[in-house]
């Protein structure tokens, strides 16, 4: 059996906050706004993986308002996430992510992203599609003001191949 699960994220764009964009420490005067770390990368990726198997929402296992979660490594969000998945019998067979940014490009750092979300997962590179696009400096992300990233995943039970 195959299941698809499919999500979308999106963080404000802040001064004195890092950015992280896949577990990626990325060089920018501004970072994402968020009671975690804020990846919305892992975030997008993390909903996804629950979606897959109607098993719930981020915020139902990573309260935005609990002291627990504060400022939390995403990297972790993702492996609990993956795990209730493999737990269910299931694993990854690809990923494919967008990363929605007007200004801060995403080419120069893709690889490095797709290898750390692989290593997150412990899946191979070509499971993992990391992809980019602008907002044609219409709205919110073309502004500037926000980054959102949107995250589907097909999973299925077995033995992996």
């Amino acid at each position: 059996m195959i299941r698809i699960g499919h999500a979308w994220d999106t963080h404000k764009l802040v001064e004195n906050r890092k950015l992280i964009l896949g577990g990626v420490e990325v060089d920018n005067p501004k970072g994402l706004l968020g009671h975690s770390d804020a990846d919305v990368v892992l975030h997008a990726i993390a909903e996804s993986l629950l979606g897959s198997l109607a098993l719930g929402d981020l915020g139902s296992f990573f309260p935005d308002n609990s002291e627990k979660t504060k400022d939390m490594d995403s990297k972790y969000i993702v492996k609990s996430c993956y795990q209730m998945v493999l737990d269910k019998g299931f694993h990854l067979v690809n990923l494919d992510v967008t990363i929605y940014s007007e200004y801060i490009k995403i080419a120069p750092i893709r690889r490095e992203i797709q290898q750390s979300v692989a290593d997150i997962l412990n899946v191979d590179c070509g499971q993992v599609s990391i992809k980019a696009t602008t907002y044609e400096k219409m709205g919110f992300i073309g502004r500037g003001e926000a980054l959102a990233c949107e995250s589907v995943c097909l999973v299925e039970n077995g033995i992996e191949k």
